[in-house]
């Protein structure tokens, strides 16, 4: 096994030096997320809204999502606009993760089992935009360059044309914290071949632009400095005001930029991640992944040393909802991982993975269970249990928007 200290000079890589998932009130701009828009050849406009925060890296904040979904609800009826550009600030990150040390805090204060309403908030209007994302009835391209972590995938894979930079660093860590690969990810890991999926799930390794094309992540790969030329090109094109055609006509006016992607890491080491994941229990997964850090492949001891540091609870967790949401309806799937992501906050590990990691930053979460083999189906079912009365708070996705 690689010492400690090998393995948090990696996370804090994942973490970007511990400011992924951080916002502080001293880097907030006036305007998190700026709009504008802009008239095209046709007479047509396009929306364009920046997450404007790049000294957090972008990371997403409850203010952040109450400014975008309503702008973007505004622009999907009003028939002038065809389609909208979604895109972030600074040269690093498109989006780092979501404000998750605000939960942590929140949790603190509402005491031991009790829902914070912070939480509450920010997990229905975040998963409010990501179905509305999902769900658009305009063409929607997401620009996302450099580190896209987290909530960041959230909001870049539902778009209808997701633009990655070949720099690309992609990443659903959220085992390092004792959450979840959320946003709806249960359902879009589960959906990538084989069980990479699975894999980056529980080990939340780093992948690169290949990655998100062999996962159905984006659908292209653009150099971040033709941003602007692309926008020109946006412009200068006629558009129709009709979804398939304008769809048509975007991914026709994105491919002289495109170039080749890196190659994906998750084909390289198909082999190897295939003979670690190819078995029929979690327990059975647990070992050999344990196994795998005496790889000679870098990244893949990362992975499974990351792995073997992160969560059990968080394992166990990801497993159970990847399996139930396999060929499940997005809307259920958002509904479930609401319960689950409050079921977080109310347990020990998620604000202890974020204390250890982002608050106090001693680099060593006390799990409660330390091991897998120490949970049994009890505590994921009270994660996974309603704590609300009456209706689901997302009772109404799939009806309206």
């Amino acid at each position: 096994m690689k010492a400690p200290g090998f393995f948090y000079l990696y996370l804090e890589s994942v973490y970007c030096l511990q400011s992924v998932y951080t916002l502080h009130s001293n880097h907030i701009m006036s305007a998190p997320v700026t709009f504008s828009t802009f008239i095209t050849a046709s007479g047509h406009s396009f929306g364009h809204a920046v997450l404007n925060n790049p000294a957090a890296l972008n990371a997403l904040t409850l203010p952040m999502i109450d400014l975008l979904d309503p702008q973007l609800k505004s622009w999907a009826e009003d028939d002038s606009i065809a389609g909208v550009v979604l895109s972030a600030a600074g040269d690093k990150a498109f989006c780092a993760g979501g404000d998750v040390v605000s939960l942590h805090h929140a949790s603190k204060r509402a005491g031991a089992g009790v829902v914070p309403p912070e939480a509450e908030a920010f997990f229905e209007r975040e998963y409010r935009l990501d179905y509305r994302i999902h769900t658009y009835p305009k063409p929607i391209l997401c620009w996302a360059h450099g580190i896209v972590m987290g909530g960041g995938v959230g909001l870049m894979v539902g778009a209808s044309h997701r633009v990655v930079s070949p720099n690309a660093r992609i990443a659903m860590p959220e085992i390092h914290i004792g959450l979840y690969p959320d946003v709806a990810g249960t359902w879009f890991l589960h959906r990538m071949p084989e069980r990479t999926g699975l894999f980056l799930a529980l080990t939340g390794a780093i992948i690169n632009a290949g990655d998100a094309l062999l996962g159905d992540w984006a659908d292209s790969v653009v150099p971040h400095e033709q941003f602007t030329d692309v926008l020109k090109a946006i412009e200068q094109a006629n558009w129709t005001g009709q979804l398939d055609l304008d769809n048509r006509a975007l991914s026709e006016l994105l491919k002289p930029f495109e170039v080749d992607a890196p190659a994906g890491l998750l084909h390289i080491h198909a082999e190897e991640i295939d003979a670690v994941m190819n078995h029929d229990s979690l327990a059975d997964i647990d070992q050999s992944l344990r196994g795998l850090q005496e790889s000679e492949v870098a990244w893949l001891a990362k992975a499974a040393q990351a792995y073997v540091n992160g969560s059990p609870t968080s394992a166990v967790l990801s497993y159970e909802l990847m399996k139930r949401h396999a060929g499940a309806d997005l809307a259920d799937v958002l509904r479930l991982e609401y319960q689950a992501s409050i079921g977080c906050c109310v347990h020990h590990d998620f604000p202890e993975g974020v204390r250890a990691l982002l608050v106090d930053k001693d680099k060593s979460p006390k799990w409660n269970p330390v091991r897998l083999s120490d949970l049994s189906g009890d505590e994921i079912h009270d994660i996974l249990k309603p704590r609300f009365e009456g209706l689901h708070p997302l009772s109404d996705l799939g009806h309206s928007n």
